[in-house]
């Protein structure tokens, strides 16, 4: 059981769900990387980019190209925070309010594609399983590859 790569099924899933969403997501001119960073916002408006990279596990670096598209394409908006001056706060526009059911909807078709035909308890059990590996992420200190020898 051990030889078999759980890392390797998950890779496989994170890769065509992006395929799914982006095919998904092209009428609203949306990307697999963008719509995390929504439905982030979704759930809470106004947090900040460094915010948003710890809760996505996105380095700053891409966070920052992500909200510079996102703003360029309408769908938020930086204000800058009125305690700390030197960070902005990302709000959702008009425009993408109005269409945030529709977007959440079309993201969770992906989640409903995956687990057609899984009981309520299956989908609870895999669920658990996978939050129990995240955890275990979280309380480890990986080491990042330096590319050093």
């Amino acid at each position: 059981m051990k030889h078999q790569s759980i890392g390797r099924l998950i890779a496989i899933l994170h890769r065509q769900s992006q395929i799914f969403i982006n095919k998904t997501l092209k009428e609203f001119s949306l990307t697999s990387a963008e719509y995390p960073f929504l439905l982030a916002l979704f759930h809470a408006e106004g947090q900040t980019q460094e915010e948003l990279s710890s809760y996505l596990y996105i380095d700053k670096g891409a966070t920052a190209r992500v909200i510079k598209a996102l703003v360029a394409k309408g769908f938020v908006r930086k204000e800058q925070d009125n305690q700390d001056k030197r960070c902005n706060r990302i709000f959702l526009t008009d425009k993408t309010k109005r269409e945030q059911e529709e977007i959440y909807t079309c993201v969770m078709q992906w989640n409903s594609f995956i687990t057609e035909g899984l009981d309520e308890g299956t989908y609870q059990r895999i669920f658990s399983d996978l939050q129990t590996m995240v955890d275990q992420v979280e309380k480890k200190s990986i080491p990042k590859h330096t590319g050093a020898k």
